[in-house]
């Protein structure tokens, strides 16, 4: 019983310490129950089978998620104990001089821990579900879905499973601090607040040569990343790039705390000047004992900026795609006239490759003229007279050198200039005009677009049927023939009609709008016509669909899923990153408590001390920002190109998100961080 009510005395005395990392429990617990209840709120939603199923495997994938999270909060939990465990060495070296048995210490650590967790359990719980409900206004609006059964939601499930992770968490912190009591020594508990770290003096010479060194070496990360991205085709090329950033990252910090006291110094007004002298060895003695916590914190801040503006910027160009890339209702493709002797295919589909489309839907009891208007029928032709690399022609060489794992033996799709002009009109595209002996190829994606204009910058010919044909441009013309939620149209051939040989039809197309007026009459058609397919489809032809309404669909559904993922890590790791620099700033508050009385013995006052106490903190939270920032310059290009297909609708909104993130989260960490800090070293 006194055990238990001197960890309470011990919980309430020690609020100041404490005061972060309840904080970050609660936000941990909150934040681990809002993404884990998505499904629970989806399930009030009013969308229909496809979405649910999206949304449901978006639950799953954020449940794998979570696993990984959990283990990041807890390496956080457990740091932050053990940093705060170690700060009481001096009172458990008391309790020891007074005859308490080690065992007993351990279980003052037991008790304050459960009620700790309890606490922050609860609070976390409750605030988690409080802000559960705004979740299912965003998810809505994620899938535009109606709301109008929106209701409050208690997620038991997700209850169960918080309890579960942060239980485990919580047991391992209890085992762990009972091994480290069981380790410790009277003496070393007693003069523990006597020892400091060494902090050796580096030579301003070599820290310069490091830092020099180490600028080169990030610029030529930033280099690879930009504008070399083609030779990371190669996965283990990837690692070049990671590795180099993270070790030049961590020799910036490693020089830098070794030049800021030299260069400070050099300007003698301005280290004179107030507490300059005073602040500056401070931040310079902080940087030299935290390089490693400094070089991880910086790096995951870069992660956390990367994440989450990818992910807002993808989950904007998907949706903004659909208008453009979705132009019709419904397109059907087919391979046809496949050879017997096709090994690719079975003989029940190279048997229906010799009939038409429009005689696959009858078959199945469809009335294509009752469902469907604005009908555009066309084919597409390949020869062995035009692959890659006789289209590239006599630069082949060039683009080999420049991309030389690309199957050059590839037929290239053309279409005659008549159907193309069809399916511009429906697909919203510019229609073309050709001579006899000119040729245009059209292509949407950025990657084979660049491949392409390095021959046609030059005016590159093609041979079709013993003609020479002219390219009518000297670069790609923008468009598709087949729908898509990205630009991954690698490019076809537009030819003159007669240019292109009926004995050379591979596939045939059909494009067309439901005639329904509403979006309940164009989603019944849909399903009573995927409903005639789904069981057949796979099996006996090579008959493809695609539609407006599942692009829709599935492009939300992915834009949402890695929004929501970028949200959840990038969350996690801005809590992590700006929990542990508050720890840190909080115990060197502590440990400066006798120099702040120093300097109000002199006659410092207070507006002074707070003053260089805030410039401290702030330069130690800014200083691994401001290099996570311009990492992230150059990472967020390379994760542009990476998603280059599904467009760039620009990056001022997702940016904008981003930072107002940062200013939420890590920035109050830093207020909470100056206000506790502040509150330690007052004079009472």
């Amino acid at each position: 019983m006194m055990l238990f009510k001197l960890s309470l005395k011990n919980i309430q005395k020690s609020m100041k310490d404490y005061a972060i990392y309840f904080f970050t429990l609660i936000l941990g617990v909150a934040v681990f129950y809002i993404f884990n209840s998505i499904d629970s709120q989806a399930v009030m939603l009013n969308v229909s089978s496809s979405t649910y199923e999206i949304i449901r495997l978006m639950t799953q994938i954020l449940s794998g998620v979570s696993v990984f999270v959990a283990v990041i909060l807890a390496a956080l939990i457990i740091y932050a104990c053990r940093f705060l465990t170690k700060r009481r060495n001096k009172e458990f070296g008391v309790y020891m001089t007074l005859g308490m048995s080690k065992r007993k210490i351990s279980l003052i650590l037991f008790f304050e821990t459960l009620f700790i967790g309890i606490i922050s359990l609860g609070v976390g719980l409750v605030a988690g579900i409080f802000l559960s409900q705004l979740m299912s206004i965003v998810i809505a609006n994620m899938f535009e879905a109606d709301l109008s059964r929106f209701e409050f939601v208690f997620s038991s499930e997700a209850c169960i499973k918080t309890l579960i992770y942060f239980g485990i968490m919580y047991i391992i912190v209890i085992a762990l601090n009972t091994i480290n009591v069981s380790r410790c020594k009277l003496l070393d508990l007693l003069y523990a607040n006597k020892k400091s770290e060494q902090v050796k003096l580096k030579n301003p010479w070599l820290c310069t040569l490091i830092f020099a060194v180490s600028c080169i070496g990030l610029g030529y990360a930033y280099y690879i990343v930009t504008e070399r991205v083609d030779i990371l085709t190669d996965t283990k090329q990837i690692f070049i790039p990671i590795i180099l950033g993270a070790v030049t990252t961590f020799l910036i910090f490693w020089s830098l705390s070794g030049l800021i006291l030299k260069i400070v110094r050099s300007n003698k007004r301005f280290y004179y000047r107030g507490l300059n002298s005073f602040t500056v060895r401070q931040i310079s003695s902080k940087i030299n004992t935290t390089v490693l916590s400094m070089t991880i914190i910086c790096l995951m801040l870069f992660v956390t900026i990367c994440t989450l503006s990818s992910a807002l910027s993808m989950k904007n160009s998907l949706t903004d795609n659909l208008k453009k890339l979705c132009p019709a209702d419904v397109e059907l493709q087919k391979r046809i006239n496949i050879p017997d002797a096709s090994g690719k295919y079975t003989q029940a589909q190279i048997e229906d490759s010799r009939i038409s489309i429009r005689q696959n839907i009858d078959e199945k009891g469809f009335d294509i003229d009752k469902n469907f208007k604005d009908i555009v029928e066309f084919n597409l032709y390949e020869t062995e007279e035009l692959t890659l690399e006789k289209n590239l022609g006599e630069y082949i060489n060039i683009i080999k050198y420049e991309y030389p794992y690309l199957h050059y033996d590839t037929k290239e799709t053309i279409m005659r200039l008549s159907d193309y002009n069809r399916m511009a009109e429906i697909f919203n595209l510019k229609k073309q005009k050709l001579a006899d002996d000119e040729y245009i190829i059209v292509c949407n994606f950025s990657g084979w677009s660049d491949i392409y204009n390095v021959a046609l910058k030059e005016n590159a010919h093609i041979m079709l049927n013993g003609k020479e044909y002219t390219s009518k441009y000297q670069k790609c013309q923008d468009g598709f023939y087949y729908m898509n939620a990205s630009y991954s149209n690698m490019g076809f051939v537009v030819v003159p009609d007669d240019a292109a040989s009926d004995d050379e039809k591979c596939q045939e197309v059909l494009i067309a709008n439901y005639r329904a007026g509403d979006e309940k009459g164009r989603k019944a058609i849909e399903d009573d016509f995927t409903a005639r397919f789904e069981d057949t489809l796979e099996e006996s032809t090579t008959l493809e669909a695609v539609t407006k309404i599942y692009l829709y669909e599935a492009s939300v559904g992915l834009g949402a899923m890695v929004t929501f993922i970028g949200l959840y890590l990038g969350i996690i790791f801005l809590i992590s990153c700006a929990a542990v620099l508050a720890l840190k700033e909080l115990s060197e508050s502590s440990d400066n408590i006798e120099k702040y009385k120093m300097l109000r013995k002199i006659g410092v006052d207070e507006k002074m001390i707070n003053k260089a106490l805030f410039m401290q903190i702030g330069i130690f939270f800014v200083f691994p920002l401001i290099i996570a920032v311009i990492h992230s310059i150059f990472g967020i290009k390379f994760c542009n190109y990476i998603l280059s297909t599904v467009g760039n609708t620009g990056l001022l909104a997702p940016i904008v998100t981003t930072a107002a993130f940062i200013v939420l989260i890590y920035g109050g960490y830093f207020i909470v961080t100056y206000i506790c800090s502040k509150n330690i070293i007052k004079e009472h």
